[in-house]
């Protein structure tokens, strides 16, 4: 019970990040936000996807690559958690790249209704960090293999 009203104000914050972040708000600004989120519910995966994905826009790739690692391991079977991973390895040129891609792959025939809403985030990634090489390298590999 005591626990209750912390997971009502992640909820609420995380419902906040998502509006700020649909309304196009800078990716740098909503870090601590997703930092606050995981540091009160450090145990759902969608906080720690998040944090990692706006790491990535912010060109943070070395934080994407520990919050990317934090939301596989709460949510093995969610192919932006894999994906958000893959670009983060392959940014900080580690290796793991592959294994990721194939589970994101894998997650997607199994789980097709998220295929548009990883499409969407692929292009959403390229609109908001234009050049983005490991994005569009992962979103060939993802998509085109």
């Amino acid at each position: 019970m005591t626990n209750e009203p912390s997971i009502n104000v992640a909820e609420d914050l995380f419902q906040q990040g998502l509006e700020r972040y649909r309304s196009g708000e800078d990716a740098a600004t909503l870090i601590p936000l997703y930092e606050k989120i995981t540091e009160r519910q450090p145990k759902i995966a969608s906080g720690w996807i998040c944090l990692a994905w706006v790491y990535l826009l912010n060109n943070q790739a070395n934080l994407a690559v520990k919050a990317a690692k934090q939301g596989v391991k709460l949510s093995p079977e969610d192919p932006q958690a894999r994906i958000n991973l893959a670009i983060a390895l392959l940014e900080t040129n580690q290796k793991g790249v592959r294994e990721q891609i194939e589970a994101a792959q894998n997650w997607l025939m199994l789980l097709s209704d998220l295929k548009q809403e990883v499409i969407e985030n692929f292009a959403e990634g390229a609109r908001r960090r234009p050049g983005w090489d490991a994005l569009e390298k992962v979103r060939k590999w993802v998509l085109e293999s």
